[in-house]
């Protein structure tokens, strides 16, 4: 372990990059801060003035714990975190009631929150929720029985009016995972292309690497998705992005299948650069279509990108039959022609086109 004296500290480009990081993860979390300090501040005030509790703890902890500044902010996680809490709050209640305070009553009153907890939920975190409220109950403890489990359920709700009245931008996040699957999804596609072209089966593996590595952007696109139409579904102020939340998910949808089809023209790209020799009708096809999935990207901003990127890849859709385009040449280049189909489908599809005239759009084999 090296020494804090003589640790190697960020300069130049790495400071100015670890500058930026850390602006973009502010700029990220300025919502889940304001929604935590109005919550926290609004319960705890509440649980203050109005129900004259001396110092409402647990009215400003369970806020903070069940808002928290992670990426999704559904209602339903909310509301399990904050179940979650106050379960271990009225356990520690009714163990102090009955127990008194002491180290083996809170090893008994950890022992049952976990307990409890994990039957009635397979989350690991609602667990943790519920034994660290619990611990607080018995080691503050309190002259009036109840009082925090007053206090708990005040926070609960100041959470869960904050996430509908005070809702996170579920667009904005929604449009940057989708951005960041569609990048490197060109990135994959491109690899692949060039390896067509020369003939290269190493740079070929690295694209079928490249694109095995998409499916953790889809699921958190997928995830960012969920949390986003959940949050729109109850708050008043965000109706108007519902329709948008749910055109890119058709995308996503779409550009999933895409992805796995992507999967297989790679495992197919690998095969015919055994030869060295370059294929480049294959590559130029292929290349066309990545083209067609960034105006998909383009459109994640603006929808009137989505004809544009619909004309594109019905262009070479149009072309793609395998028996012309690999006439005389070995079948696997057939192969990856008719491999090639699908992929064009799924983003004619994603781009807003009907499945049944996205297939019609394929030459008849």
């Amino acid at each position: 372990m090296s020494d804090p004296q003589t640790a190697p500290v960020p300069a130049g480009g790495r400071a100015r990059a670890d500058l930026r990081a850390g602006l973009d993860r502010l700029r990220e979390s300025s919502t889940p801060i304001l929604q935590i300090v109005l919550a926290a501040t609004a319960a705890y005030a509440f649980a203050h003035f109005v129900l004259g509790h001396a110092a409402p703890l647990l009215a400003a902890t369970v806020t903070i714990s069940s808002l928290g500044l992670v990426r999704d902010a559904r209602p339903r996680r909310v509301l399990e975190t904050v179940v979650g809490m106050v379960v271990g709050i009225l356990i520690a209640e009714l163990i102090l009631l009955v127990a008194g305070v002491g180290w083996w009553q809170l090893a008994i009153t950890l022992a049952a929150s976990l307990a409890v907890a994990r039957f009635l939920s397979p989350q690991p975190g609602f667990a943790i929720a519920a034994a660290i409220q619990s611990a607080i109950v018995m080691v503050i403890p309190a002259s009036v029985p109840f009082l925090r489990l007053v206090d708990g359920v005040v926070g609960g709700i100041a959470a869960l009016l904050v996430t509908a009245l005070v809702p996170r931008n579920p667009v904005r996040a929604v449009t940057r995972d989708g951005h960041a699957l569609l990048a490197a999804f060109d990135g994959a596609v491109l690899t692949l292309v060039q390896a067509l072209r020369r003939g290269d089966r190493m740079r070929a593996e690295r694209g079928l690497q490249k694109a095995r590595a998409l499916q953790p952007l889809v699921d958190r696109w997928q995830a960012s998705l969920e949390s986003g139409r959940a949050i729109a579904r109850i708050s008043p102020f965000l109706r108007r992005q519902r329709f948008e939340l749910e055109r890119q998910d058709r995308v996503r949808v779409h550009i999933d299948l895409a992805v796995r089809n992507l999967r297989v023209i790679g495992r197919r790209v690998v095969y015919v650069c055994d030869d060295s020799r370059p294929r480049p009708v294959a590559a130029d096809l292929l290349g066309e279509l990545a083209a067609g999935a960034r105006l998909i990207g383009d459109s994640l901003d603006d929808i009137s990108f989505e004809p544009a990127a619909r004309e594109a890849v019905r262009a070479v859709a149009a072309r793609l039959d395998p028996a012309t385009l690999a006439a005389g040449r070995q079948s696997l280049d057939q192969n990856l022609v008719g491999a090639l189909r699908p992929l064009a489908v799924d983003l004619m599809t994603a781009a807003g086109m009907p499945s049944a005239d996205a297939r019609a759009a394929l030459p008849r084999v």
